[in-house]
């Protein structure tokens, strides 16, 4: 951080080595995201929403600033690049990688991060892993991480609005649906690409809902 700069990570609340850590990784992310500003505030606001979520719903809070802040790591990379980089990490791609472009930049930084932050636990490369398509099997972290995408401050419209006036009130599981539900609802109004596996992962969470 710059000399006399508030982080966003003291902000939060943290102190000792978890504030060390994180101010690191938000200085890192200012440089990644210099060119980026908008996906840059994007970050920060996921970081402060998934504490907040993760707070809410007792995950630990330092895994959920850290996923936060790096969940869109390698947003700033052509889609190109992040399919030619999936590809060489061996990302398990359903369908058409160039299709499934525009959500592959979490799996290829999950691959990739832990070089830069080693000191790191895998939960946390998970979630960012997770959140872009999701899975059978989410976490309640990865759970906090994909919500929080969905209902940082800069997200506008009824379905933010909705999503963020149920927490609290109703569980992670439901709230992580909720959201998970009406990502595919904006996906199919819209005539976009249906990742293959997203049918799988709303039966799954449907039928034990």
């Amino acid at each position: 951080m710059a000399t006399g700069q508030v982080s966003i990570a003291s902000g939060m609340g943290f102190t000792g080595k978890e504030l060390v850590e994180l101010e690191r990784i938000e200085g890192l992310l200012a440089v990644r995201m210099k060119d980026a500003r908008k996906r840059h505030q994007h970050s920060l606001g996921v970081a402060t929403t998934s504490v907040r979520l993760a707070r809410t719903y007792d995950v630990d809070p330092f895994e959920a600033a850290a996923a936060g802040f790096l969940h869109d790591w390698d947003k700033v990379i052509s889609a190109d690049e992040v399919v030619a980089r999936a590809i060489h990490y061996g990302v398990d791609i359903a369908g058409s990688p160039q299709l499934a472009a525009p959500l592959l930049h979490g799996p290829v930084a999950a691959r990739e991060l832990p070089e830069l932050f080693p000191e790191l636990p895998h939960c946390i490369f998970q979630a960012i892993d997770r959140h872009t398509v999701g899975a059978c099997d989410m976490t309640p972290l990865d759970m906090v991480v994909f919500t929080a995408d969905a209902i940082e401050p800069g997200r506008h419209g009824s379905y933010a609005e909705d999503l963020r006036a149920m927490v609290g009130k109703a569980s992670l599981r439901d709230l992580f649906f909720a959201t998970f539900s009406q990502g595919l609802v904006y996906v199919i109004q819209s005539g976009r690409y249906l990742y293959p596996s997203a049918l799988t992962i709303y039966n799954h969470y449907a039928l034990s809902h």
